[in-house]
């Protein structure tokens, strides 16, 4: 029945070692509905998911599947349950046949073992109910990963699934893609199905969800109804400010001048890379600070990487001083005087064990080449100038850079691309997981180097550091780039979340 609860998870609690990742958290899962579960990053979400799915085991609270109180010890133990989840990277084989998959473990049985024509004919029954027409002995790998996820989709119904999980299952789709499996997701939500969908994209929530929660630093928000919560207070809940904390931000990045008269630095012309990035403009001057603001999974980091050559674009052309340039890799565009410092500073940025001199020196070597190693005494120029110069402590170039705290490796990564001379340094959240002194010292670092002639490229998920830092923001919502906005003594973060939520009425801002 349209409404019953089918899963309900009350007071959930997960700690890691560290870390409370879940903390008194409920959820409720309705028959017939769509329910889109939202938050930013370090948010609580896919931990949640895992609580859901046996793939965690929780701390407090308790989880109850049709009337019954649970305790998942594994996945199977979710699945038994009548719970059923469809990832973003889809867990299929894709060795096998559609139909192979779809009735993997529930093959049809005859006198001489499994029965295939039996087994693809369930198969074809499963899709039919889902208005899909695929071949069921086609070999899954020879289908587009749109197909797959529908496949991965039909397996749970055969599972006799009465709740579906879809995590993040639109990230690599294109538009008309979307519209395929939300036309699913319609059918199954009819048929009674307690669908939880979790996705980064706002226009996607709306157009499918009934019922929305909210999570922050692993703690709910709340539950609201998708018809009643507007997209900018979805997108306050999310982020945790309000309104009026929002609108306090004052400080403002130097004045740009005439940097925009001159040649640009970088421009970037209808850059596309399907299920990435749709296809953006960008323009970035000599001085200047560009913000990215948008939502976690909008396309920031991916724009980044096609301008940086990380990723390889599908269209679009990239102009470096108004010439045509190819940076199809990361050396093309330090070859072109363009550094980038990934978000991910663990695993893309410091090398743990290695000291912080070798860590500094590293990307000017790189663009040095190795056959011609760096000097001792040209080491020791660049580390004790950058080292003065980002104020990092302890300031003992040979300490493990694993030993020093995030805010002051961030230092030395940020200090080891403006080793490489850059015109153009693109920042992914230089101050994500940092304190607040050193926030603020990397921060002024960055105005400084601005106010020498270098181009900013500046992403961060908290946008009153970029309305605070920048001198222009292009906005970007769903991997495209939809706004640009010069920021002003009248912009405030609230017209950037207006822009974001999609809401134009409410966005006073210089938009172009």
């Amino acid at each position: 029945m349209a409404g019953e609860v089918i899963a309900e998870l009350r007071h959930i609690s997960i700690t890691f070692p560290g870390v409370k990742a879940l903390d008194d958290v409920d959820l409720v899962l309705r028959a017939g509905e769509v329910h889109a579960l939202m938050g930013e990053n370090g948010a609580g979400k896919s931990t949640l998911i895992k609580a859901l799915t046996g793939v965690y085991r929780i701390d407090e609270g308790s989880i109850t599947v049709a009337g019954a109180e649970r305790v998942f010890s594994s996945t199977a133990d979710a699945q038994a349950a009548g719970i059923a989840t469809v990832y973003q990277e889809v867990n299929l084989c894709a060795n096998l046949t559609v139909g192979e998959n779809i009735m993997l473990g529930r093959e049809a049985r005859g006198t001489f073992g499994i029965n295939w024509r039996a087994t693809h004919a369930a198969a074809a029954e499963a899709m039919a109910r889902l208005g899909l027409t695929i071949d069921p002995r086609s070999q899954l790998s020879s289908h587009s990963l749109a197909v797959q996820q529908l496949v991965a989709i039909a397996r749970a119904t055969v599972l006799d699934s009465s709740v579906l999980v879809l995590d993040e299952p639109t990230s690599s789709l294109d538009r008309s893609e979307v519209q395929q499996l939300f036309a699913i997701v319609r059918r199954l939500r009819d048929a009674g199905t307690a669908v939880l969908f979790v996705t980064h994209f706002l226009e996607q929530v709306y157009e499918i969800s009934d019922r929305i929660t909210v999570l922050r630093n692993g703690r709910l928000v709340g539950e609201y109804r998708t018809a009643e919560l507007p997209r900018w207070d979805l997108v306050s809940r999310m982020l945790g400010h309000e309104l009026s904390q929002l609108e306090a931000i004052g400080a403002r990045a130097s004045e740009v001048g005439d940097a925009e008269s001159g040649t640009p630095v970088l421009t970037a012309e209808g850059l596309y890379k399907k299920g990435s990035v749709g296809p953006s403009d960008l323009v970035l001057y000599p001085g200047e600070i560009v913000g990215l603001a948008g939502l976690l999974g909008s396309g920031r980091t991916e724009l980044a990487r096609l301008i940086y050559g990380a990723d390889r674009a599908d269209a679009g052309r990239t102009l470096v001083k108004d010439s045509p340039r190819r940076l199809t890799t990361p050396r093309a565009a330090l070859g072109n005087r363009i550094a980038f410092s990934s978000e991910d500073r663990r695993s893309e940025g410091i090398i743990g064990d290695l000291s912080v001199r070798q860590n500094l020196v590293l990307a000017v070597q790189a663009k040095r080449g190795w056959a011609r190693p760096l000097s001792r005494a040209q080491q020791d120029e660049l580390v004790g100038r950058y080292v003065a110069a980002m104020g990092v402590h302890p300031a003992d170039p040979e300490v493990p850079i694993k030993n020093l705290s995030g805010g002051n490796q961030q230092k030395v990564l940020l200090g080891r691309w403006l080793a490489t001379d850059p015109e153009l340094i693109i920042l992914d959240e230089p101050t994500r997981g940092i304190d607040v002194g050193a926030k603020a010292e990397i921060q002024k670092a960055i105005t400084d180097l601005a106010a020498t002639g270098v181009a900013v490229l500046f992403i961060s998920s908290e946008l009153e550091e970029v309305v605070r830092v920048s001198h222009r923001i292009y906005v970007l919502r769903d991997r495209r780039v939809i706004a640009e906005v010069v920021n002003g003594e009248d912009t405030t973060v609230s017209d950037i979340v207006n822009l974001i939520a999609g809401d134009a009425d409410r966005a006073e801002t210089s938009a172009a």
